[in-house]
């Protein structure tokens, strides 16, 4: 299979869940897709420098969310304004679940670096062994953190929501 070919075929497979992750970090559709967009092009960039000692997918996830974290850090400041833009834009007529998904990213872009990277792959149904080799922790850790992450969110979502 030729560069292209391959190149094509982990965008189809890993496309979607690479933009969820972002959307986890940024809260914002837009940006969500612009960093979807950097992170394959650092992965064509840097195919031939792939090495099978890993999965494609951790790979390709940890180029994610090194492109999210390195983007975060330029635009801290900035990114507040921009999800708070994004979500006081939303049309009135977009219902009700799509609204809550909306909060839920935000809910998630307030968490702590880590946090975002492993709830997130958590709702992509990612396995605990592959999101503990993205994250670099143990299964046993990655379980813990889990568990203590979504009682923080919901408390998140919760105050958000006015529950």
């Amino acid at each position: 299979m030729n560069q292209q070919d391959e190149f094509t075929r982990l965008y189809n497979e890993y496309g979607e869940g690479i933009k969820k992750l972002c959307l986890g970090y940024t809260g914002d559709a837009v940006l969500a897709q612009d960093l979807l967009q950097e992170t394959f092009i650092a992965v064509w960039n840097n195919m031939q420098q792939f090495r099978a000692d890993a999965k494609w997918s951790t790979w390709i996830y940890r180029i994610a969310v090194n492109t999210c974290l390195t983007h975060l850090r330029k635009k801290t400041a900035t990114l507040v304004d921009i999800e708070a833009t994004s979500l006081a834009m939303l049309p009135e007529d977009i219902n009700t679940k799509e609204q809550e998904v909306q909060l839920l990213y935000k809910c998630i872009s307030q968490l702590p670096e880590t946090e975002r990277v492993i709830i997130t792959l958590v709702l992509e149904d990612k396995p605990y062994e592959e999101i503990a080799s993205i994250t670099g922790i143990t299964e046993a850790n990655l379980r813990v953190k889990i568990h203590r992450i979504k009682k923080q969110l919901t408390q998140i979502y919760n105050s958000h929501a006015g529950l």
